[in-house]
């Protein structure tokens, strides 16, 4: 679907949301024979030392019990609950897809995309014919000036060509949508791909040329042809690459801001008419626009003005035959995974058809889905339970940001207002999408796919007319295994699909409902202080609030941080990147001491028991540990530590929980022990 390159920080955990969530946080509602510890046992392997490996001590009979299968290149607790929403979905899909349905309605669309994409004969007949016209177009452009209305034709049906633009709030004025650019165009999807040169990324490289000579042939050009057309894919890839931003600076929001006219972007980029550009797009009523890696765009517009149209036709080509793979043939689906899924994830075998199947209508239609989601699986009532949980996470915060040693009053005061203006969204939004524009035929399910990402660009598009920002727009579907805090619009999202266990459990006490969901609840706030998030105010515009001093006593705090997780070897020879995952780091440790501080409140005037061998300060950080169990595959180690902004959940744990002084307390961790950390060199940020 429409890619939006947006500043916003994903919470990734998987699960399904079925439940009544106790109001467990303003009265303590722990009576001892009532409710469980909500540890399994099965989980831990207590023949480990918490001191030495707390990750393989909470987590490692999980680990055990739940192997790798084939089609995984990570399987973890949240992923198994993926797997019970993606069976849900299904349910839900295949009942309507089984049934006639009248033309334009919601269960038509869902009905038909579906049928689509479980019917392999036809995809297999069909072949390459929903693409040729596409292909056939490219090929047979004249000249450089033709790309000024080719490549926003392509953009509108989600071929990332040299780069992309999306339209969100300004960051400098979050009232206003503002059309941006962003880098794009690399297939590998992360420049170290192309310009490292160890042994595994060098690897990785040959294989994805011989990847694109394959899929060249494949869809009828000779061999001769294929491989003159890989040396055009890699030469132009290769360029984009070296004039990218890496994901440090990409994470710096100031240098990721170029506010211009037309008029100079045109003098900035002139081998692109960027009136013609734009008017493809429908927005040519446009004056400014955000170029947000402006060296890279640069570079764009060397490439279209020096590489010759051919090498250009065939870069461009190969962005619609790699976009195009995964709703096409079987024998095209399968070259796709070859590559994308054996050779640079590890995995061995494809996900069964009716999970892609289900993925894709639940990413087309997915508020619709949704809809129908949270009227079988989450009642109304949960969303204010939730919505009070989060409130007294939110106190919990503001009591550590006014107890800071490190901050001064005056950024005190402002970080208060910032967090008492958070804009909290809970299970489902209030106003569900249309999607009666969106039209969906049983002429192939390729040519469905192109429409959909046509009605998604659309939708995006037309906000660059609007007079302001839509705060209740939802970024995340209601069945979306995961939450966010955006810092434009200065909010936090909880769908509907991440409250249940791991992260909660209505029949366990506050000891584990606040080690997992109340983490997860204080992670997203904590965003709105990380280092990209504190650079945004309560408005949610790109504007400093802090004191010189008590920014650089931010600083040095956050260095210490990103330097303790820049040492931990994720592989051998290769280091975690604690500058990319700083944020996410950040937030993890914060989350933590947030909803600790609300955990020991909460029962404060009832306290907890020891259960099944436990103690609740023990309970809470296994729940938070737990939710981090997994396998991972070696190669997608490496896939993600260059471009995951998230620590490996292995270091989620083990990186995290040192850095925590009751975490030393609750499990009588010694200077021995060897993920002991002396105190004065402990991180202590919120």
């Amino acid at each position: 679907m429409y890619k939006q390159f947006k500043n916003r920080f994903f919470f990734p955990f998987s699960g399904l949301g079925v439940f009544l969530l106790i109001l467990f946080m303003t009265t303590s509602c722990n009576k001892a024979n009532k409710l469980t510890s909500g540890i399994d046992p099965k989980n831990l392997d207590t023949t480990a030392i918490p001191g030495a490996d707390f990750y393989q001590y909470a987590c490692g009979g999980w680990m055990k019990n739940n192997p790798l299968t084939g089609e995984y290149s990570r399987f973890g607790s949240f992923d198994k609950l993926a797997e019970n929403n993606r069976k849900q979905l299904r349910e839900l899909i295949e009942e309507i897809a089984s049934k006639p349905a009248d033309k334009g309605t919601v269960e038509q669309k869902i009905g038909d995309l579906y049928n689509l994409a479980m019917d392999s004969v036809k995809l297999n007949k069909d072949g390459i014919k929903p693409v040729e016209n596409q292909i056939n177009t490219i090929g047979g452009i004249k000249s450089i000036q033709d790309l000024s209305k080719l490549l926003p034709e392509l953009l509108q049906s989600d071929v990332d060509a040299f780069f992309t633009l999306y339209v969100d709030a300004d960051p400098m004025n979050s009232n206003q949508y503002l059309v941006q650019t962003y880098q794009s165009g690399i297939s590998l999807g992360e420049r170290e791909y192309y310009l490292d040169n160890d042994a595994q990324t060098t690897n990785i490289r040959n294989k994805y040329k011989e990847h694109v000579i394959k899929m060249f042939q494949l869809f009828g050009f000779s061999e001769t042809v294929a491989k003159q057309n890989m040396e055009s894919v890699l030469k132009i890839e290769t360029r984009l690459a070296s004039a990218a931003y890496d994901q440090i600076k990409l994470r710096d929001p100031h240098a990721n801001y170029n506010k211009m006219t037309i008029t100079e972007l045109q003098k900035l980029v002139p081998s692109i008419n960027w009136n013609v550009y734009l008017k493809g797009l429908g927005v040519d009523q446009i004056i400014n626009i955000s170029v947000s890696q402006k060296e890279s765009l640069i570079e764009v517009g060397n490439i279209i003005a020096t590489e010759p149209l051919a090498t250009q036709i065939a870069y461009l080509q190969w962005k619609v035959i790699d976009g195009a793979a995964g709703y096409l043939s079987d024998d095209i689906s399968a070259q796709n995974f070859d590559f994308y899924g054996k050779t640079l994830s590890g995995k061995q075998e494809q996900t069964p058809r009716w999970k892609r199947a289900v993925s894709n209508v639940d990413a087309v239609l997915g508020e619709a889905v949704g809809q129908m989601y949270v009227k079988k699986y989450f009642p109304a009532e949960s969303k204010e339970r939730m919505i009070k949980l989060v409130h007294n996470l939110q106190e919990s915060l503001g009591e550590r940001i006014n107890a800071l040693p490190w901050m001064g009053d005056s950024t005190k005061m402002k970080a208060i207002e910032k967090l008492n203006t958070f804009h909290v969204k809970i299970g489902y939004p209030d106003k569900w999408r249309e999607y009666k524009d969106l039209d969906i035929s049983k002429d192939s399910y390729y040519a469905n796919i192109q429409r959909a990402n046509r009605f998604e660009s659309a939708y995006m598009f037309a906000k660059a007319a609007r007079n302001q920002v839509d705060k209740d727009e939802w970024f995340m579907t209601p069945q979306t295994v995961n939450a966010y805090y955006n810092p434009s619009t200065n909010e936090i999202c909880f769908p509907a699909g991440i409250l249940q266990y791991p992260f909660f459990d209505m029949k366990a006490d506050d000891a584990f409902n606040y080690g997992a969901i109340g983490v997860v609840i204080g992670h997203e706030m904590t965003h709105g202080f990380d280092d990209q998030g504190c650079q945004f105010d309560k408005d949610g515009n790109l504007k400093n609030w802090w004191t010189e001093q008590d920014k650089k006593n931010f600083d040095a705090r956050a260095k210490g941080l990103a330097d303790y997780f820049d040492a931990i070897e994720v592989a051998p020879g290769t280091k975690a990147n604690g500058k990319f995952t700083l944020g996410e780091n950040i937030a993890d440790h914060g989350g933590l001491q947030v909803s600790f501080q609300a955990f020991k409140k909460a029962t404060n005037e009832s306290p907890l028991t020891d259960v099944d061998g436990f103690t609740p300060e023990q309970r809470f950080f296994l729940s938070y540990s737990n939710v981090w169990a997994g396998n991972i595959r070696p190669e997608e180690i490496l896939v993600l530590t260059k471009s995951d902004p998230h620590s490996l959940g292995k270091w989620r744990v083990n990186g995290a929980l040192p850095q925590i002084a009751a975490w030393y307390a609750a499990f009588d961790i010694k200077a021995s022990d060897a993920m002991y950390v002396t105190p004065e060199n402990r991180v202590s940020i919120w």
